[in-house]
């Protein structure tokens, strides 16, 4: 199976660890992650303004992209999957948004939220399986106690990412399952870090980071893993009570046997 593929900035630079890993693994499941070509920033941030289209439109363009292949939209990142995920629903549902956007793209057939987008995490889950992953499995992750930190972006608002529940989310638990590990559920898995404010008012985001890694170390959790860059970097820079945190493609490549494959 190919996906389109939109990876966006970080993941070109301070995070391309999450990009690699990701690769590497997909090949041994079977599926490939094609580049979308000439894709541009999504900004980072869905923009609330209701007049506000110019910083919706690279993210139209990769949809327009992947629709054009007939393919599925994959992403990484938790902040570019968030962004894309709700500008495909503002073009499939709003009509001044949609028609606005086609009238400025001037494309030959206008878009109207016809690509399903889709996070790796859903690749693994709804198209390849976990079950078929835990039989590829070559080095189980037996022993280790991992709690899985989804953060805010993944599964809010979640009538509009479908992502999982917002409020009881278990796909990162039955993803740490599938790779021989045992999740550790704790309360703060889907709190907000902070991110978006850490450089503005870093003495917050430090104590909603160190609730978080308390929260997870109190019930047991000898390691994090995450879907966001910039949850990552928050909670290793952030933080006094320091649990190592990782990437979750990286726990899945080691899983897999082709970590060591990967340059990074």
């Amino acid at each position: 199976m190919k996906y389109s593929y939109y990876p966006g900035c970080t993941l070109s630079t301070k995070a391309k660890a999450l990009d690699a890993y990701a690769r590497a693994a997909a090949r041994v499941l079977g599926f490939e992650l094609e580049e979308i070509e000439e894709w541009q920033c999504c900004g980072g941030v869905y923009p609330l303004g209701e007049d506000e289209i110019a910083t919706k439109l690279s993210s139209v363009r990769a949809l327009m992209a992947a629709g054009e292949k007939g393919q599925e939209l994959v992403t990484l990142c938790s902040a570019c999957h968030h962004v894309i995920k709700r500008v495909n629903d503002d073009m499939k549902h709003v009509e001044d948004i949609r028609t606005r956007a086609n009238n400025y793209l001037q494309a030959e057939k206008p878009y109207g939220g016809e690509t399903t987008v889709l996070h790796y995490l859903e690749v693994l889950r709804d198209r390849v399986g976990f079950d078929e992953i835990r039989k590829k499995v070559t080095n189980p992750l037996t022993g280790r106690r991992i709690g899985a930190y989804y953060g805010c972006l993944l599964l809010r608002p979640g009538k509009i990412l479908e992502f999982d529940n917002p409020e009881n989310p278990a796909i990162l638990e039955d993803f740490i399952r599938a790779l021989g590990a045992e999740p550790v559920i704790y309360p703060h898995r889907n709190e907000c870090c902070g991110g978006y404010i850490s450089l503005k008012e870093k003495d917050l985001s430090g104590r909603m980071c160190n609730t978080i890694m308390d929260s997870a170390s109190g019930f047991g959790a000898e390691m994090l893993i995450t879907a966001c860059p910039l949850c990552l970097y928050n909670l290793n820079h952030s933080t006094t009570n320091k649990l190592p945190v990782y990437y979750f493609t990286e726990l899945l490549a080691e899983a897999l046997g082709v970590k060591e494959e990967v340059s990074v």
